[in-house]
C-alpha cells in the first residue's frame, strides 16, 4: 500500500480536538447525547468525548451507522442506515459527531434521524470540512479543520477500509 502524504500531523489533530471541545462545552450539558456517525466518526468522537470530560462536561454516547460511500472514493448519492440509535433522544440535545463533511448527505440524514428520535436541539461537529463546488443543504456548527479537496485517510477516514487507524490525516492522491 502507498504511504499517504501527511497533511495534518497527530499533534495538530490533538490540538484541534481540544480547541473544539473548548468551543462545544459551553453549548452542551451533561444530558447532551453525542451521536457518533459510524464508522469514520468513531476516532474523533472518542477523542472529543474525552476532551469534553477533561473540561467537566460528561456527555452521553450513542451511535448511528450510516453508509454513503461503501468502498468507493465518491459518494453513492444515497445514505443507507445500517444501525439506528440505541435509545430515544426525547427532549435531549444531540451532538452529531463525524469525521469528514463533504457532500453533506450523511450529516443531513443524521440530523433528520436524530430529530425523528425526539431530540429537542441538534448540534453538529465534524473534524474535517472539505470544499464543495455547490451549496450544501446544511453546514456543521463546529469544524476542526478546513481540509483541502483531496482524498483523505487516517483518523477514521479510509480507503476501502484501509488507513482508518492512522493517528494523522493524510492524502492518497
Amino acid at each position: 500500500m502507498a504511504e499517504p502524504t501527511v497533511l495534518l500531523p497527530e499533534a495538530a489533530v490533538a490540538e484541534r480536538v481540544e480547541a473544539l471541545a473548548r468551543a462545544i462545552a459551553p453549548r452542551t450539558d451533561d444530558d447532551t447525547v453525542a451521536v457518533c456517525l459510524l464508522t469514520g466518526g468513531l476516532w474523533f468522537c472518542a477523542d472529543l468525548m474525552r476532551a469534553l470530560a477533561r473540561l467537566g462536561r460528561h456527555v452521553r454516547f450513542d451511535a448511528l451507522w450510516l453508509a454513503s460511500y461503501g468502498d468507493a472514493r465518491a459518494s453513492l448519492g444515497r445514505c443507507e442506515v445500517r444501525a439506528d440509535l440505541q435509545r430515544p433522544l426525547n427532549g435531549r440535545q444531540a451532538l452529531i459527531v463525524d469525521d469528514v463533511f463533504d457532500t453533506g448527505l450523511s450529516l443531513s440524514e443524521a440530523v433528520r434521524l436524530v430529530h425523528d428520535a425526539g431530540a429537542r436541539d441538534v448540534l453538529c461537529a465534524v473534524f474535517a470540512r472539505k470544499p464543495w463546488p455547490t451549496p450544501r443543504a446544511m453546514e456543521p456548527d463546529f469544524v476542526g479543520w478546513e481540509a483541502p479537496a483531496r482524498f483523505l485517510v487516517g483518523y477514521g477516514m479510509d480507503n476501502a477500509g484501509a488507513y482508518r487507524g492512522l493517528p494523522y490525516i493524510g492524502a492518497l492522491d
